[in-house]
């Protein structure tokens, strides 16, 4: 099937699947443990039900909204995925300019695979930046002039990453083993996506961190990133730190990872700009809640001092309106976005992110309302 014929997230996860190597796929695709948070995120969708309503007048509803001060097509954003430059030739440049041609903010990864430079040349938005705590308080300030010498002016900052969770999938596909076996089982994978293989894996150069270049002395050895960036992350990272880090950054601030509401609490104490409510994609670890079962108790401690982004389980337009009637602003989008990246570059990504607005509007519609401030809490039930 071509990604023109794709009709849901589904399809490009099927897509994605048939040309990325596995361990490239397993890594996209897979969460911590047994996977049980990363199966209830898009689970636990289903069972908050909508309540359609008739004869109002829904014509052209409107899905245009602000995000964070930034103009937006609808409430969503793409959100910052590690290494999305080896989904397809330059992914995330990629993905830039498709989001901004759709009019949604795009966020970059510390540990993307194209520089926050490279990626603001690609598109006519100014992009976010995601950033972790690293134990180099200077490389972070380094991190942080870059963003803002590259003109962003939105920082989400990952707080749910002290250390690395267990992905079992990585460790099947060997894509953790630098050894014999693990090397002997990637070339396998690669020789089985010959097509990736030549548009990414070698035209697709160079492969590396381009927001970390100055921080190895190789910037071509991934493996050596890898190291200098499993040392970095900072387990003794505390709240302090985070008003360190407030002083450093000028610019909007949105706390990633958030997950309980005396957390969120604690970041409008400390000067936050906005709460990104996450569980990491079902990344870190196994057995926490959903995303949207966290929602409402988040929402009701904020009481609308902050902004809320909803991030994990998104799987369509329904999915928004839902988050949004629950009581976030807004959502990002991971995985959806990666898999259509995969499956046919900037041109799917732009299909996928118009057909999740469509299917917004459709909602807002057949719910009896056309604007985004009149989703509420009345048009769902659990």
């Amino acid at each position: 099937m071509s990604h023109h014929l794709a009709a849901s997230c589904d399809d490009y996860r099927r897509l994605a699947e048939r040309r990325l190597p596995r361990f490239l796929f397993g890594y996209i695709d897979g969460g911590a443990g047994d996977e049980h948070t990363l199966a209830a995120n898009s689970r636990d969708f289903q069972h908050v039900h909508l309540r359609q309503r008739v004869l109002c007048d829904v014509d052209n509803p409107d899905t245009r909204c602000e995000l964070f001060g930034q103009p937006a097509s609808m409430p969503l954003a793409l959100a910052p995925l590690g290494m999305a430059g080896l989904y397809a030739r330059r992914g995330e440049a990629q993905a830039a300019r498709a989001a901004a041609a759709v009019g949604v903010p795009f966020s970059l990864s510390t540990v993307g695979i194209c520089s926050l430079a490279e990626v603001q040349a690609a598109s006519a938005n100014k992009c976010w930046f995601q950033l972790y705590m690293l134990r180099d308080r200077e490389a972070v300030q380094g991190l942080l002039q870059q963003a803002l010498a590259n003109g962003c002016d939105t920082l989400l900052f990952t707080v749910d990453l002290p250390v690395a969770g267990i992905r079992r999938r990585d460790i099947r596909n060997g894509m953790l083993d630098p050894g014999w076996r693990g090397k002997l089982a990637k070339a396998s994978q690669l020789a089985q996506r010959p097509g990736w293989l030549l548009d990414v894996g070698i035209l697709g150069k160079p492969h590396h961190f381009g927001s970390l270049t100055d921080q190895v002395t190789d910037p071509n050895d991934l493996r050596a990133f890898k190291a200098w960036l499993d040392a970095q992350f900072d387990p003794c990272v505390t709240w302090d730190d985070i008003r360190w880090l407030r002083q450093q950054w000028p610019g909007k601030l949105v706390f990633k990872g958030i997950l309980e509401p005396d957390d969120a609490l604690q970041a409008l104490d400390c000067g936050a700009d906005g709460i990104v409510l996450s569980n990491h994609g079902g990344r870190q670890l196994d057995s926490v809640s959903s995303t949207v079962c966290q929602l409402p108790a988040v929402a009701e401690a904020l009481d609308g001092r902050l902004p809320i982004l909803l991030d994990g389980g998104i799987r369509s337009g329904a999915d928004i309106f839902k988050a949004l009637a629950l009581g976030a602003q807004g959502v990002m989008v991971g995985r959806p976005w990666a898999w259509a990246l995969a499956a046919g570059g900037e041109a799917a990504v732009a299909q996928l992110l118009a057909g999740l607005q469509c299917e917004l509007a459709v909602a807002m519609a057949l719910c009896g309302v056309k604007s985004l401030v009149a989703i509420d809490g009345s048009l769902v039930g659990a």
